[in-house]
């Protein structure tokens, strides 16, 4: 399997890419001005031989939807549509998982020292998938280092002649610690965060409530305390956009995730059986087609014929200051 690999001139920080397993960016590697270098993704061993699962390592591309779809089956317009289970991706309770993107290659282009762009389009790319989702969709994703930064550009277009129902994941692994003098238990969690959806066999239920001071990530909980696989909303966007991240005090290093207004949801998990923490900014809520069909307001979006739109996802390394 081709791996793609992209860095900054001036630093040596580097980026590996995937493009035939869902264009997953799977490696990045941020090199400190000091002279340190932090690994920032996580991935499995042999992630790169494509032997392992998809959604297991890197940055997992979701997208036309994030996370879940009940049952796999909604409905768009006066049309029932429904997601094939030779599809594969499906969780413990027959819930539709993570999008078509993630799994299958993708088209690489304009490949330069520090820049590769992707393309992905459903009815060239997975014309078997196409039945599965009610019009077409070219996504575009251009990743970018620079200095000690990973810079993740999206474009969605709609080429088809009807209207586009979408909703856009990232389901990023981090590596913890962040340093040789760090420890996972040293390592403190944040987001701007203010609530959650509440779940009920992962999916929401409709309602909105509080976070447990246990999991409020918006001062820093430490990430030993934490046992994850929440949905967080009532983001707070700031001046570079939603922040999220993780500081490693013993090495005096940290990872900040960047995202503009155009993510409102965010999803954490921690997987039980490795020390990697799962930041996940979302345009939408899981389940999100059937929550706006409840009149509950979920983020779901509709792109018109031939309408676009962009947005960035930046992931930063660098010192604490004292």
């Amino acid at each position: 399997m081709e791996i793609l690999t992209i860095a900054d001139p001036e630093t040596g920080s580097t980026a590996k890419v995937l493009p035939e397993l869902g264009f997953n960016c799977f490696s990045f590697v941020a090199n400190l001005p000091d002279g340190r270098s932090v690994n920032v993704l996580d991935a499995v061993p042999d992630f790169e031989t494509g032997t392992q699962r998809p959604s297991s390592s890197g940055i997992p591309i979701l997208f036309p939807f994030p996370n879940r779809i009940r049952d796999g089956r909604f409905r768009w317009q006066d049309k029932e549509f429904e997601i094939g289970p030779e599809r594969g991706y499906f969780d413990a309770f027959g819930n539709a998982m993570h999008g078509f993107c993630l799994d299958r290659p993708w088209l690489f282009f304009d490949v330069t020292e520090n820049q590769v762009h992707g393309r992905f389009e459903l009815h060239v790319d997975a014309p078997d998938r196409s039945d599965f989702w009610p019009a077409n969709f070219i996504l575009f994703v251009t990743y970018t280092v620079t200095g000690a930064e990973l810079r993740m550009d999206v474009r969605i277009q709609n080429p088809d002649s009807v209207a586009l129902p979408w909703g856009f994941g990232t389901h990023p692994y981090f590596r913890l610690p962040l340093g040789e003098n760090g420890s996972p238990s040293n390592c403190l969690i944040s987001a701007a965060t203010g609530k959650q959806w509440e779940l009920e066999n992962c999916l929401p239920t409709g309602e909105i409530v509080p976070v447990p001071p246990e999991i409020d990530l918006r001062e820093g909980t430490w990430y030993d305390t934490l046992q994850l696989d929440h949905v967080y909303t009532g983001l707070t966007h700031g001046p570079e956009g939603f922040e999220s991240g993780i500081l490693d005090e013993a090495s005096g290093l940290q990872v900040r995730q960047l995202c503009d207004r155009n993510i409102r949801e965010f999803v954490v998990y921690t997987p039980a059986d490795r020390l990697t923490i799962c930041l996940e900014p979302y345009t939408c809520a899981t389940d999100a087609i059937h929550l706006e069909q409840r009149d509950i307001s979920a983020g779901w979006r509709s792109l018109l014929p031939g309408r676009e739109v962009a947005f960035r996802i930046r992931i930063l390394a660098d010192e604490v200051v004292a």
